[in-house]
């Protein structure tokens, strides 16, 4: 038998990385390299838990609590991520968008370049206001 195969028989029914565990591996990484500067040689020991803590929950046959600590961390990191991914998205698109905030609601529009002055009404709370594109 491959060593693949055994692997494979040995993660069967284990809950295996997921996005929690992802970012506790690279925290655990970046406390790593953060230990080798003078005078921060707990966190040495920091990562270390972290990755024995990381190690133990992607070996976990307790799926469902590990699938519920992943969905409570999804749930509160979704704004930051949902906010990096929406400034990605105008960042890419603003050689053709021109992207406004409403005053009243604070949401994004986005009007195409070129199209000169106008009054802009948010889709939000219908309240218009003036734009330059």
């Amino acid at each position: 038998m491959k060593f693949r195969d055994r692997l494979v028989r040995f993660m069967q029914g284990r809950y295996g990385p997921d996005q929690l565990g992802r970012f506790s591996l690279f925290a655990a990484l970046g406390l790593y390299v953060l230990s080798l500067f003078p005078h921060c040689w707990f966190l040495n020991y920091v990562g270390l838990a972290l990755l024995i803590w990381t190690m133990w929950r992607m070996f976990s046959r307790n799926t469902t609590r590990r699938y519920q600590e992943n969905a409570r961390y999804l749930a509160w990191t979704g704004k930051f991520r949902k906010g990096f991914s929406q400034a990605r998205v105008r960042f890419k698109n603003r050689r053709e968008y021109k992207y406004f905030r409403c005053p009243k609601c604070r949401s994004w529009l986005k009007l195409k370049r070129g199209a000169g002055e106008g009054t802009m009404t948010c889709g939000n709370c219908n309240h218009q206001f003036h734009a330059k594109a």
